[in-house]
């Protein structure tokens, strides 16, 4: 697959195009959410083009209040085939055995909750479903990391990753959610990222 061509063929196409090409060529798709700030956005896409499509949540058990208050909003709204991964851990025996998230600073530590809370349950995920394309809801400017990628990319596994709002800059962003009168969580906290603008590490594991 010549990622370099299907990418220049891409580059213009809208969201809804870029899924239905994402489909096209799949024949076990998944796609991904984190409930965050933009999420509704790829879920909105999605439920117009491809509504019983599998996505897969990594609850990692120390969203908010008003994170899980969104989830139910969306499902309530579209309903969509969601799929909850949860870490083998529960954060109370967590908290209990080891005192909650570490420092960034200990990274040894870090390193390690990230995998337990965000990672392996992913690749639990990815076991299950055995997908051959993953559609993202990342964009560009997003991340440093996220510069360096495009609408389609291979990710670690070799599994194609596709991005049908790659290059849909912040202010295009809300504008859909304000469009098309899509909720947004008042408050998100991901505990494996340093900063908004750091990775998580699902998209940058190796």
């Amino acid at each position: 697959m010549d990622l370099t061509a299907i990418n220049k063929t891409l580059r213009h196409e809208s969201p809804a195009a870029i899924i239905r090409w994402a489909l096209s060529v799949s024949k076990r798709p998944i796609a991904t959410t984190s409930f965050g700030k933009t999420s509704a956005v790829l879920i909105h896409a999605l439920q117009k083009e491809a509504p019983e499509l599998p996505l897969i949540w990594v609850d990692h058990g120390y969203n908010l209040k008003h994170t899980y208050q969104y989830v139910e909003q969306i499902i309530s709204r579209f309903k969509p085939n969601l799929q909850v991964f949860t870490p083998q851990v529960t954060t109370e025996r967590r908290l209990a055995i080891s005192g909650g998230v570490p420092v960034p600073e200990d990274e040894i530590a870090f390193s390690r909750f990230t995998k337990e809370v965000k990672l392996e349950p992913f690749q639990r995920a990815i076991q299950t479903y055995q997908p051959d394309v993953w559609l993202t809801g990342i964009s560009r400017y997003e991340t440093d990391y996220r510069k360096t990628l495009d609408i389609v990319s291979l990710d670690h596994r070799g599994l194609l990753r596709v991005a049908p709002f790659f290059y849909w800059q912040q202010k295009d962003i809300e504008a859909y959610l304000k469009r098309h009168n899509l909720p947004s969580p008042t408050h998100y906290f991901d505990p494996t990222k340093l900063s908004d603008n750091a990775e998580c590490g699902l998209h940058k594991a190796s």
